[in-house]
């Protein structure tokens, strides 16, 4: 398994994981599949260098002013499960910037048939044609962040303490606080007798409430990476008595499936693999006064070898009614049991595996798919 560029500094160390490929299908929890086998997308995350705005942007939508200009695009959306699916027909990118108080987002998606029906905040907005933001501050893949908006400028905001797979709730009373939000429409909305170009989302999170998840509670400083990733929801239309409708299915007369694309795909139809999100790093630069490169963290190998031995454990308890006791049940070779030092303590119901880093580190992942480091001098 052969990471690519900017994981390459980490390939030495993807190669010797090897062993722990998934060749079965994807197992699933309430329909969701909860993993995406390195056999269907290997781990390569996608990345991103956020920089610095120098001034308060004015929210409306549209993503015109200096310091959105001066910010990169991002690479354009793949489809959910990757490259194994057409790419998508129409284009859809992002950009950030980040100040002492917002982190901003900026969304251009082109669209022929600009189409929303809800109005009401909290509903399930992907219902609707939509764009979404998934932030997982610290990078355990719990307490994390879902925004969905429609090109009418409804929000749905909640907060998953867990992913569905791992029994976590979702939160819809939870809101970001003064969020502000704003679509800007190339074209007409509801209206089927044109052909529009698309639209815009403009977005800031304000850091009052995205710390709340976040390491130390504390907004991001320059050079650490939060985990992240965006998505649309893209319905195929039909024009029916002069109105947009959702395709029909002709034998059931349900709605035909929803395309979902991605900045950094998951491998499966499931945006809830936290693990699979991509990578944001923050910049002190001033977006348009130079560049940075993104640097990849030296654990990160390890974690996703602690998330393969996570995927591991649930198919042994789906198929022997209880977790495994020892790595030789996992079947990890005794090698890599003495190169990161990998420990397994399992009871009836939990388990947590443990690998050493080379700094001396720990890094922990426990049965409901939490994963977290430590120091010698922490617990």
């Amino acid at each position: 398994m052969r990471c690519p560029e900017p994981w390459s500094r980490a390939g030495c160390l993807a190669v010797c994981f090897g062993f722990l490929r998934l060749l079965l299908d994807a197992s699933t929890v309430a329909g969701q599949p909860v993993m995406a086998p390195d056999s269907l997308l290997p781990f390569a995350p996608r990345t991103y260098v956020c920089y610095r705005s120098d001034r308060p942007l004015h929210i409306d939508g549209r993503l015109d002013e200096p310091a959105w200009q001066a910010a990169p695009w991002s690479a354009p959306f793949v489809d959910i499960e990757g490259p194994r699916r057409p790419p998508p027909p129409y284009r859809t990118r992002v950009k950030l910037l980040w100040d002492d108080t917002y982190l901003y987002i900026g969304a251009e998606l082109e669209e022929p048939h600009l189409w929303a029906t809800l109005t009401r905040r909290d509903t399930v907005i992907f219902y609707d044609n939509d764009f979404e933001v998934f932030i997982d501050p610290d990078g355990d893949t719990h307490a994390y962040y879902e925004l969905e908006i429609n090109a009418l400028g409804t929000v749905w905001d909640l907060l998953l303490l867990k992913p569905y797979r791992d029994g976590g709730p979702a939160l819809d009373a939870w809101d970001i606080r003064e969020l502000q939000a704003a679509v800007a429409l190339d074209g007409t909305l509801n209206d089927p007798s044109d052909t529009d170009r698309g639209w815009t989302v403009e977005l800031a999170l304000p850091w009052d409430v995205l710390e709340e998840a976040a390491p130390e509670g504390r907004p991001p400083r320059p050079g650490e990476q939060w985990r992240m990733n965006f998505s649309r929801v893209q319905w195929p239309l039909e024009v029916v008595n002069g109105r947009y409708r959702k395709r029909r299915d002709p034998a059931t007369g349900r709605p035909l499936p929803e395309s979902n694309w991605v900045w950094s795909p998951q491998g499966v139809v499931n945006m809830h693999l936290p693990e699979r999100w991509g990578y944001v790093q923050f910049s002190a630069l001033v977006a348009g006064t130079g560049t940075e490169p993104f640097l990849p963290h030296s654990d990160e190998p390890v974690r996703w070898l602690l998330r393969q031995l996570y995927y591991r454990q649930r198919l042994f308890r789906e198929r022997h009614g209880r977790y495994a006791r020892t790595l030789d049940e996992l079947e990890v070779p005794a090698n890599r049991h003495t190169r990161y030092r990998l420990t397994l303590q399992t009871t009836e119901s939990l388990y947590e595996i443990t690998a050493a880093l080379p700094d001396g580190a720990r890094l922990h992942l426990r049965e409901d798919g939490r994963i977290w480091k430590t120091r010698p001098d922490t617990p």
